[in-house]
């Protein structure tokens, strides 16, 4: 069951840009304890992020990465470190109502008045990846001011999976730096999820091609707001 999620969830968020940590992560918390799931699925993350990353390589929008670059992998690194050293549940609380409320905000912005500034790019860059290192979801974050500067689906696409990548880069050494015993001991099941993801990434891309950009942002606001509700239920239960 579990690889059979990781396969589904990995095809599925080619096309969204975000959303395999939010899928993926509950089903293996079913098997092990939350700081090792996180592990785990850190490395079948950034897996999957290299494959679409070598898929889609030639739609990367390099401009926009230089817009998120050392403030996304700051945010890493202070998350990654929190993540073994503080509660989680306050902080999940403010990022899950964070979720719901920003796209909301978006989707009612042409009677609302209210815009995301570009400028806020450090921003949203710095809490995609202080959220990455924390539990490893990073995607709804990063979807939110991304799909605004790169309206073209397959350059939103490959860009996020590079920005991505920079952030599973700076955590996972960290997870493994304060468990490394953990990690090791479920490594026959990491391998079998990064295969996984590596095929789901195949069929993704296939998706990615025929879906339409209006169906894609839709899915993403949807998505957004999912991963919302999915952290106040995490923090609450």
């Amino acid at each position: 069951m579990v690889v059979l999620a990781a396969f589904f969830a990995a095809a599925l968020t080619v096309p969204a840009g975000f959303g395999l940590s939010t899928m993926l992560t509950p089903v293996v918390l079913l098997i092990l304890d939350p700081h090792e799931a996180v592990a785990v699925v850190a490395i079948v993350h950034g897996a999957h992020n290299l494959a679409k990353y070598l898929n889609l390589k030639e739609h990367v929008d390099f401009d926009a990465i230089k817009h998120y670059g050392i403030f996304l992998v700051i945010g890493a690194i202070i998350g990654a470190v929190l993540q073994n050293q503080v509660e989680q549940k306050p902080l999940l609380i403010l990022i899950g109502i964070f979720l719901i409320i920003l796209p909301i905000l978006t989707l009612s912005e042409k009677w609302t008045g209210y815009k995301i500034p570009e400028a806020n790019d450090r921003i949203g860059g710095f809490g995609s990846g202080f959220m990455g290192g924390l539990s490893g979801h990073q995607g709804a974050l990063r979807a939110m001011f991304l799909s605004r500067r790169l309206t073209e689906k397959m350059s939103f696409a490959a860009t996020a999976s590079v920005l991505a990548l920079c952030v599973d880069l700076t955590r996972i050494p960290i997870y493994i730096y304060y468990r490394p015993d953990e990690i090791m001991e479920h490594l026959q099941l990491t391998g079998l999820l990064v295969i996984a993801a590596l095929f789901g990434v195949r069929v993704g891309k296939k998706w990615l091609v025929k879906w339409k950009t209006t169906t894609i942002k839709n899915g993403i606001m949807v998505g957004i707001i999912s991963s919302g509700i999915f952290y106040l239920f995490e923090a609450l239960s």
